[in-house]
């Protein structure tokens, strides 16, 4: 067996992830293609300005914080990537299913309302 083959099973799905173009790699790249986001990977050494920008740029969209720079130039043959989009697929929901618990953000939802007020709860009549 190779160094190359990855023995978590993630990562192999990374691997498919890129043969089948699905994901987005650097900030600029994520920003160009929101709409086609299912989910954003950052380093967990991403430096701290960056990662509240990521929060703030993609506060719709789970933002997941594994794994360190080195081990995305590993993974996505990518020199210096520290965020990485993947598209909308069924592939990237099983990524994300396997990443969840990672996941440093609770995605805002446009017609969701969070601040909106309780209504008291109705009494019931006799």
């Amino acid at each position: 067996m190779s160094d190359e083959i990855s023995s978590d099973p993630v990562e192999q799905l990374f691997d498919q992830a890129l043969e089948a173009k699905l994901m987005m790699i650097g900030r600029e790249a994520l920003r160009k293609n929101k709409s086609h986001l299912h989910f954003v990977l950052i380093t967990t050494d991403i430096i701290a300005n960056h990662r509240e920008e990521v929060l703030k740029n993609f506060m719709h969209y789970p933002v997941v914080q594994h794994y360190m720079a080195a081990d995305f130039e590993r993974m996505f043959k990518m020199k210096g990537a520290k965020a990485v989009g993947f598209a909308k697929s069924g592939l990237a929901k099983n990524i994300y299913a396997a990443l969840k618990p990672y996941r440093i953000n609770e995605p805002l939802h446009p017609s969701k309302k969070t601040d909106a007020p309780v209504p008291p709860p109705i009494a019931p009549t006799a």
